[in-house]
């Protein structure tokens, strides 16, 4: 199917060929269609698989049918869970709407001078680009006016219920218009999800992508480390591969992350840190790196496991485990984008045995075990002894002589030591 099949407007499908798009993926397929028929919709679709395209295209034909006039105010809001992604999606909404005369685009997040905002705010716009927080605080000040909202998006909606967003989502959505529609964009669907679409989507057309495409061309590896400095040796290990493009290195903690970045650093590699106590500006400046391929090595929390896309990410590694398989999901996402292989590097301790299974089981795969030369562990993934299976309890084999009122007789701590029974006179006692 071509772009044009989707019966988008031609000043979008310049757009998209100028950008060098020339086939939708799975989900824009699905989903541009039955938006542009003014559907409400709940989709599932993996990251990287052009969710983005899939809600902002039918979002700015919308805008180029009807002149928005002097009314102030977004037509189209897209609320996103970290500044990372309401910059991407601010990206791409002014890259498919370069030719759409009313498609200009405000990004309200937190970090951002709050001068700057206001100054954007009080201009023409029809697309507002928002994470909660930020959005809720400029709301209550009365700068936004949603009166002539028509379309609503939801992007990452389970990764914003998970950073605790849920009450902001249901402030925002209770001022805006009722005659809109809604678009829910999630990488994963449980039963938080299904109770938000039942509050916010009228009728909607459930797309589950998931289940349907292939899975992203990315390898994945563990690597056994003894400890803190075997891991370090590693990973300068890897990353001084020749296969290794670029990479982005996951930690669980902000201090790990600049440490970490500090190291590498004066190790020798164009390194950069992110993460959520940078300043906006830091946060973008080292993105804008990444991008331009001026840096080899991103260190990261988790902030940046979504909203991330830069096509030259060969490697991702887990120097830390993530806190739960979702977000395991989502941190190698950022390799293998746009059809291109990718690698994913887990670096694992013995005591992260559980971690692993629980990432393994929601994956349906085994991660195979690899190991660098000359850098063998001297442990091996062993599974704990309290996981081994329990051996079943024995059974009694003899006869017992029940008491009155049907119960049998009780036993000494002796009795029950030996494992025999209370034996009655000129019986044999019975055995286990």
């Amino acid at each position: 199917m071509s772009f044009e099949a989707l019966g988008l407007n031609p000043f979008i499908l310049r757009a998209l060929a100028e950008s060098g798009y020339e086939a939708p993926t799975q989900v824009q397929q699905d989903a541009v269609p039955a938006a542009l028929d003014g559907r409400d919709l709940l989709v599932s679709s993996r990251t990287g698989s052009g969710k983005t395209a899939a809600f902002m295209l039918p979002s700015l034909h919308r805008l180029s049918g009807v002149a928005c006039g002097e009314v102030r105010g977004p037509r189209v809001l897209v609320l996103t869970p970290t500044r990372e992604l309401a910059a991407q999606v601010s990206g791409a909404a002014k890259k498919y709407g370069r030719y759409v005369r009313d498609s200009r685009v405000v990004s309200v997040v937190g970090g951002v001078p709050y001068p700057a905002q206001n100054r954007m705010l009080a201009g023409r716009y029809e697309i507002l680009v928002a994470t909660p927080g930020r959005l809720i605080d400029q709301l209550d000040r009365g700068r936004i006016d949603f009166s002539r909202v028509e379309v609503l998006v939801l992007d990452e909606a389970d990764r914003m219920l998970d950073m605790g967003f849920i009450e902001d989502i249901e402030t925002v959505v209770a001022k805006l218009p009722t005659e809109r529609q809604t678009l829910m964009f999630s990488a994963t669907l449980d039963v938080r999800i299904a109770r938000l679409a039942r509050n916010m989507l009228r009728d909607p057309l459930a797309i589950n992508i998931a289940s349907q495409e292939a899975k992203p061309d990315i390898e994945q590896r563990l690597l056994l480390a003894d400890g803190l400095g075997h891991k370090n040796r590693m990973l300068e290990h890897i990353l001084r591969g020749t296969d290794v493009q670029q990479a982005i290195v996951f930690t669980s903690t902000k201090r790990g992350a600049d440490l970490l970045a500090s190291d590498l650093e004066q190790s020798g590699f164009l390194t950069a840190a992110l993460h959520g106590d940078m300043r906006q500006s830091q946060r973008n400046r080292a993105l804008d790196q990444l991008r331009r391929g001026r840096l080899r090595v991103l260190v990261a929390t988790d902030v940046a496991a979504r909203g991330i896309d830069v096509q030259g990410i060969s490697h991702v590694i887990n120097f830390d485990l993530p806190k739960s398989a979702e977000d395991y999901v989502h941190r190698i996402g950022r390799t293998g984008r746009a059809g291109r292989a990718g690698i994913a590097i887990t670096l694992v301790e013995n005591r992260e045995y559980r971690q692993i299974k629980s990432i393994e089981r929601y994956l349906r795969l085994e991660i195979p075990m690899h190991t660098l030369p000359g850098l063998e562990p001297k442990s091996r993934l062993e599974r704990p002894v309290d996981e081994r299976r329990p051996r079943p309890p024995r059974k009694w084999t003899g006869t017992r002589t029940a008491a009155p009122g049907g119960r049998p007789p009780s036993r000494s701590g002796e009795e029950r030591h030996r494992g025999a029974r209370p034996a009655a006179a000129g019986s044999k006692a019975g055995r286990w």
